[in-house]
């Protein structure tokens, strides 16, 4: 995504994505976006090179509070002054990511507007009636897109998704969380398993800033005895 924003793309879809989703579309298939964000993310990071602020004690991400005007860790309570340049590449082009599955559904259905678009998570879903409605919608074709949050990444089999689209692997990769790099292996090796999964066969996009983070290279080799070994470290 680093290459899209300096070739002059600012949309929260990459080309290839935005390729992808139509031929799917066009081809009557169905596609599954994943964001495990449900509302506005809080991390601070650079557009330029992909740095992202953390605490130095704790190396989690700094969650930023606009009442305090500081970012603070979660962990050890750490405030810092939201730095003017980026302190790796010095460059000013800081950023807040804030887009949830809300903006993303909201994106895809003006893009695509005769694709019904079904949003999966713990606001659009708040009971088991609502679960099994979005379930039966998406199984008999009435929706050809499924926005969700991590609730889509596990058990779930529709054989004519032949499409998962990550819209930004670096938001799971930067919360507040020690297990971050972990839980972001564990999800992209999940929600993959949701494309595929019929005789059309599948592909997954996984759009990212930091596409050389060893959750990733190992999520998208499979390899998860080399990202044990990295992680224990």
């Amino acid at each position: 995504m680093r290459q899209e924003l300096k070739e002059g793309n600012r949309d929260m879809f990459s080309r290839q994505l935005d390729a992808e989703m139509e031929a799917c579309l066009d081809a009557g298939n169905q596609m599954i976006l994943f964001l495990n964000r449900r509302g506005t993310a809080s991390q601070l990071q650079c557009r330029s090179c992909g740095h992202q602020m953390r605490c130095a004690k704790c190396d989690i991400a700094l969650t930023y509070h606009r009442r305090a005007g500081r970012l603070i860790c979660h962990y050890c309570g750490t405030r810092h002054r939201i730095p003017e340049r980026c302190p790796q590449c010095l460059g000013y082009r800081l950023s807040y990511y804030g887009i949830g599955t809300q903006s993303v559904a909201e994106a895809l259905e003006q893009r695509f507007p005769d694709t019904t678009v079904l949003r999966w998570d713990r606001d659009a879903t708040r009971n088991i009636a609502d679960y099994r409605e979005l379930i039966e919608k998406f199984r008999t074709g009435e929706g050809q897109a499924l926005v969700g949050t991590q609730m889509i990444a596990k058990g779930l089999d529709f054989p004519r998704v032949t499409l998962v689209g990550v819209v930004n692997a670096d938001v799971g990769m930067h919360l507040p969380d020690f297990r971050a790099s972990e839980r972001t292996f564990q999800l992209l090796s999940q929600v993959a398993g949701r494309a595929g999964r019929g005789k059309l066969g599948g592909e997954v996009l996984v759009q990212t800033s930091l596409p050389e983070h060893y959750s990733i290279q190992a999520a998208l080799a499979h390899d998860y005895p080399g990202f044990a070994r990295r992680e224990l470290m």
